[in-house]
């Protein structure tokens, strides 16, 4: 079966009223730092649609552990890369990601799912075929704030808006121990898990040479969503 985009056919076209020239927001950075909210909160206020990178990394993994497949066996891995059918929606009111038409928007986000897809993420099938789906569903949204790893460097790098958005490590540590799926771990155990995410993902991702970085250490999430928003309106009056 194959990866298929969703546009939220069966949704309207919530998210999709910008005006004016087509717009793209990519935003990158390392995990903790905040990329989801700020950007489903940017999308809302720019009227954008809303992408997700990493839960369509995160759906395959999932699909991976349920069928109780050794995500370190990157051979096997690269031969089921395009076996389940991976949906995502892009209504920033309402994102989700289905496998095989089932819902797993939760099920992804657990602390197992979480330690296994930057494991599978660096599989380089698994990044081709994905990377596709993703540059498919950006060129047939009018406009659209896509956030995840590599999304200024690999997957969008003509997106008039890129920003790098991050933050010390104790600070996403803590952000993301406050997490529901996080919740019984300490944000000393969730740090070393970051430390080993940032050191795998740092193979496949990097900082856009024209990107703005945003350190949102000592921000909170509408300072943040004002420069992001601050950023694609100044792109639009070119």
């Amino acid at each position: 079966m194959k990866t298929s985009p969703s546009l939220d056919s069966g949704t309207g076209k919530e998210g999709d009223t910008a005006s004016g020239p087509r717009l793209v927001v990519a935003v990158d950075g390392p995990s903790g730092a905040g990329k989801s909210s700020a950007s489903r909160s940017a999308a809302i206020a720019l009227g954008l649609r809303y992408l997700d990178t990493g839960s369509m990394y995160r759906a395959l993994t999932w699909w991976l552990l349920d069928q109780s497949v050794e995500v370190s066996d990157a051979a096997a891995v690269a031969r089921l890369a395009a076996e389940p059918a991976i949906e995502v929606g892009t209504d920033p009111h309402a994102p989700w990601t289905r496998v095989n038409g089932i819902d797993v928007s939760a099920a992804i986000r657990t602390p197992e799912v979480t330690a296994a897809v930057s494991t599978v993420a660096a599989v380089p099938r698994v990044r081709a075929h994905l990377i596709a789906q993703q540059r498919e569903i950006i060129a047939n949204a009018q406009g659209i704030v896509a956030e995840g790893r590599d999304i200024g460097t690999v997957v969008a790098p003509d997106a008039q808006v890129k920003v790098f958005l991050t933050a010390q490590s104790a600070a996403r540590a803590d952000r993301r121990a406050a997490e529901a799926s996080w919740s019984a771990i300490s944000p000393q155990q969730t740090q070393v898990e970051l430390d080993r995410r940032d050191r795998l993902d740092a193979a496949q991702s990097g900082k856009a040479a024209d990107a703005v970085e945003i350190d949102s250490t000592r921000l909170d999430l509408d300072q943040v969503v004002d420069i992001i928003v601050r950023l694609a309106q100044v792109a639009r009056t070119r």
